[in-house]
């Protein structure tokens, strides 16, 4: 588990002995980290809200109610406080807090190139953070994993681009094949019916031939035999 405890920025704060009846942010801010270490991360959030209220600048307000929102599982929340207090803090300690808890969030959002960033921008404020040291190599390993998976499904997906191609043009292959063997048979079967009116033709005109001839036959038989028999009374 890469995520480590959440730290809440405290003030140390001199008070007067003077009473005030109305609370300031850093009575806000006490109040609410005090809620915060109680787990009541819901009221604490209120606290730390109503301090930013009064004091819409205070890096640590921001860090801490980001905490709390994280603590509640609004990791988006929870991401725009880390980042506006990024914005404003100048001190590398706290600046290293913020940049881990910002690459948690993006770690377990599988936001890894991102997440990557934020780690080494911690450790570049705070370089013996070795628990930020963990957390960014294993990092690296998750990304090395990623893209060595995306990379399998990417081949995956080029090999089944290729054997639909390879089924397409094969199709197309057996297509032509079917439509030219139907070409033949037809021209075969134009032939075949060209040969037969051919030949029907051909048997026409012999038998008419043949009749013609009969026809004269019978003709010349007729005139052979044609004298008139006298009787034979």
């Amino acid at each position: 588990m890469w995520c480590r405890k959440l730290y809440v920025c405290g003030l140390v704060i001199m008070v007067s002995g003077a009473a005030y009846s109305q609370k300031t942010d850093r009575d806000y801010l006490r109040s609410g980290n005090k809620l915060y270490n109680d787990s009541l991360f819901v009221k604490a959030e209120v606290d730390y809200r109503k301090a930013l209220e009064i004091n819409p600048k205070s890096s640590d307000v921001m860090y801490n109610l980001g905490n709390s929102l994280l603590m509640q599982q609004k990791a988006k929340e929870a991401m725009e406080q880390y980042e506006a207090a990024a914005r404003l803090e100048k001190d590398k300690e706290k600046l290293a807090h913020i940049y881990h808890n910002m690459g948690v969030i993006l770690q377990s959002s599988k936001q890894l190139p991102q997440c990557i960033e934020a780690y080494k921008e911690a450790l570049r404020n705070n370089p013996k953070d070795n628990e930020t040291r963990y957390n960014l190599v294993l990092a690296q390993k998750q990304l090395k994993d990623q893209q060595q998976q995306q990379q399998n499904q990417d081949q995956q997906q080029d090999k089944k681009q290729d054997q639909k191609q390879d089924e397409k043009d094969q199709n197309k292959e057996q297509q032509e094949q079917q439509q030219q063997q139907n070409q033949n048979q037809q021209q075969q079967q134009q032939n075949k019916d060209e040969m037969s009116k051919e030949n029907a033709e051909q048997l026409l005109r012999a038998a008419m031939q043949d009749e013609k001839d009969v026809q004269d036959k019978v003709k010349k038989q007729m005139q052979v035999s044609g004298k008139k028999l006298e009787k034979d009374w």
